[in-house]
């Protein structure tokens, strides 16, 4: 199985290298692995690491509470932060945040991943959620490093419980020194295949969704756009979304409309399909008088989001209405703000334990959503003085849904260190 898995990563490593040809997401991939060993040999060469692996930007901000708290316990070692994905790295990279050196993962090929572990001295090492290397892993097990995982989370079709995964499963038993569960059913799964260094501490992403709480939220002319009336946001948009807010601005002209899509390249797209919508990034305080006439804002600059929900009365979470899979709902949530999104969300947890506490919906199609959302939105705005609204309902179970949950990172922390 060892020799079928180096195969499978010489022939991954080759793919990506031929869709570059073609598409600038594997493009960046490529040219940005052929960097990363001349990133760390200038930021951290020879010096004690806390490493954290993150697939994609998701998983960074996950795994980033835990990153900031091993710094303070470590202050005089060097951070480093890695990355899989494109859309991660480029993120990221652009952000003032503590790591020292920021890059992408290798290609998990013994040559490869042993030059680039040997260039620094890794104390800890850990991985977001699921996201496995066993090259790297076994790599850095020879080396003596902690090696933990964070967030973790199984699921009944991953590789390990399938007849051919026991080599896999044997992998992470040697390798990783402990698994932080977010979930009771992950830790079962996991002691299923024998990782029985195992515990559930939470989801570390309610950490840091509590910190947005802590600071500045303000966007210069959200205030001015919204006024006085209800402002639903659709985040993270992808069609569906976008399909449903072209609904919402025919069916609730009283409401105020932001779009804020995934991919910046959408922007033209939503240009067509809202020719009255204003673009964020052509305001000036010169626009001030007029905002308060316009229906629909297009946020076309990244980074804004998290905080563009704070000023939300609804939310709507893109990426659960297809395969692409569902973006963090939890930065809505924990201002109190209810979320709306679409039902493909298998590998996020959180989303039923959000319906369960009445403080989000999933429905099928964006019709049945945009339904739902309308008449939700109205009742409100009949709603008599004294009474409760579900609008108003479904904010609470939110929020507090949000702050009841445990310090996953105080968790983590102290088991490391003990």
């Amino acid at each position: 199985m060892r020799s079928l898995y180096n195969l499978s990563i010489h022939l991954m490593s080759f793919g990506m290298k031929v869709l570059s040809l073609f598409d600038s997401k594997a493009k960046k991939g490529v040219r940005g692995r052929k960097e990363s060993l001349k990133i760390v040999r200038e930021k951290i060469k020879g010096k004690k690491v806390l490493w954290m692996h993150a697939a994609s930007l998701g998983e960074y901000e996950q795994g980033l509470p835990v990153l900031e708290k091993l710094k303070e316990q470590f202050p005089e070692h060097k951070t480093l932060v890695t990355f899989f994905s494109p859309s991660g790295y480029e993120n990221v990279k652009k952000r003032k945040q503590i790591a020292d050196a920021i890059c992408y993962l290798p290609f998990d090929r013994k040559k490869d991943v042993k030059e680039f572990v040997s260039t620094f001295e890794t104390e800890i090492f850990f991985t977001v959620k699921y996201d496995y290397w066993y090259n790297l892993l076994e790599e850095l097990k020879n080396r003596k490093t902690k090696i933990y995982v964070i967030s973790a989370l199984f699921y009944e079709h991953q590789v390990f419980f399938e007849n051919y995964g026991k080599w896999f499963a044997k992998q992470l038993q040697k390798n990783i020194d402990w698994f932080f569960h977010q979930t009771i059913k992950s830790l079962a799964l996991a002691k299923k295949i024998g990782l029985a260094n195992s515990t559930v501490s939470g989801d570390t992403r309610f950490d840091r969704v509590k910190q947005f709480l802590e600071r500045d939220n303000h966007l210069e002319f959200i205030e001015e756009f919204k006024a006085d009336q209800k402002l639903i946001i659709l985040g993270s948009s992808w069609q569906a979304e976008e399909d449903i807010a072209q609904v919402l601005v025919k069916k609730l002209p009283e409401t105020k409309i932001v779009i804020a899509p995934h991919d910046l390249h959408r922007v033209p797209h939503l240009q067509r399909l809202f020719p009255n919508a204003i673009l964020y990034s052509s305001l000036t305080n010169s626009h001030i008088p007029e905002l308060s006439n316009s229906q629909t804002l297009i946020i076309d600059s990244i980074g804004k989001l998290s905080k563009l929900y704070s000023y939300a009365d609804l939310a709507v979470v893109g990426g659960g209405f297809h395969s692409t899979g569902l973006h963090n709902i939890l930065e809505a949530a924990v201002y109190g703000v209810p979320v709306i999104f679409g039902n493909q969300y298998k590998k996020n947890p959180e989303a039923d334990a959000l319906i369960e506490a009445k403080g989000g919906k999933s429905f099928d199609d964006f019709v049945a959503a945009s339904v739902f959302i309308e008449e939700m939105m109205k009742k409100d705005l009949t709603t008599e003085e004294g009474e409760v609204s579900y609008l108003k309902e479904m904010a609470k179970n939110a929020g507090d849904f949000v702050a009841s949950q445990p310090n996953s990172t105080e968790i983590i922390l102290r088991k490391i260190m003990s």
